[in-house]
């Protein structure tokens, strides 16, 4: 082969045309990078941000109970005889909340010793449980009042407070703290039911117009994670108050017993 056909062949070669980016690959890019970056986004809401405000959150529920420790220490209450012969102190019930202002801090040992969530007025997405953490319900009762302390928080996203609902063992300690000091409720049971059911939250729950004179508690989130579906519902009842004069209770000084064994 001469010098000059092989000349020709790269001078061929070199006009090849290039190929040129058209409207449908530019678009097809652009598509796919916008799908990388929905990815990453939902990843970042749904675990790294739920991580990251979860641990904001109880750091800011610290920064509260530290807070009320180092003020001056309320009086102590009265104590009330039981049927039993005991002698208790007389829960001082807070006063009812307006829309997202603070009531307290919500302590569940099993969820963790750093587990420490505030709690406010109103269950509102945008205004408490998207930006602040726990919602009071309107009508709820207040902590150790007779009748339905009744709460809401998020399962996923947003910090996810209650998202371990479901890890709840029988006699767990649900712990709410105030400025005049700490109401112990111990849990009893769990359930799943359509988010039209709201007798959960009446004051016995599921029994319209019932007054047993007792006190619970009632925390409801979504459910199965990630929907809308249903609302898993936890209850408890009311076992003490503890002035903060007392210290903190038993239920937040001792360690949670290990979950139950599974049944065979």
């Amino acid at each position: 082969m001469t010098a000059s056909v092989v000349s020709g062949e790269r001078r061929g070669r070199s006009r090849r045309p290039r190929s040129r980016a058209t409207v449908t690959s530019v678009l097809g890019e652009l598509l796919l990078t916008a799908g990388v970056l929905v990815l990453l986004f939902v990843a970042w809401q749904m675990w790294i941000g739920d991580i990251i405000i979860s641990a904001q959150k109880n750091d800011e529920g610290a920064a509260v109970s530290r807070e009320w420790a180092e003020a001056p220490l309320p009086a102590l209450p009265e104590k009330v005889e039981r049927p039993d012969g005991t002698t208790v102190y007389q829960p001082v019930i807070p006063a009812r909340p307006a829309d997202t202002e603070q009531l307290g801090q919500m302590h569940i040992p099993r969820f963790g010793s750093e587990y420490n969530v505030g709690i406010f007025g109103g269950t509102s997405r945008a205004r408490t449980l998207d930006k602040l953490g726990i919602g009071v319900y309107t009508n709820s009762k207040m902590p150790g009042e007779p009748g339905n302390f009744a709460m809401a928080g998020h399962r996923t996203t947003w910090g996810k407070p209650f998202n371990q609902l479901d890890k709840l063992q029988i006699g767990d300690a649900i712990v709410v703290e105030t400025v005049d000091g700490w109401f112990t409720y111990r849990f009893r049971t769990l359930e799943y039911v359509k988010p039209t059911q709201t007798d959960v939250l009446l004051d016995v729950p599921q029994i319209p117009g019932a007054q047993t004179g007792e006190q619970y508690i009632t925390l409801t989130a979504c459910s199965p994670l990630y929907s809308l579906a249903e609302r898993i519902v936890a209850y408890g009842v009311f076992e003490s108050f503890q002035p903060r004069a007392e210290g903190p209770p038993k239920a937040l000084t001792d360690p949670p017993p290990p979950p139950a064994a599974p049944s065979i």
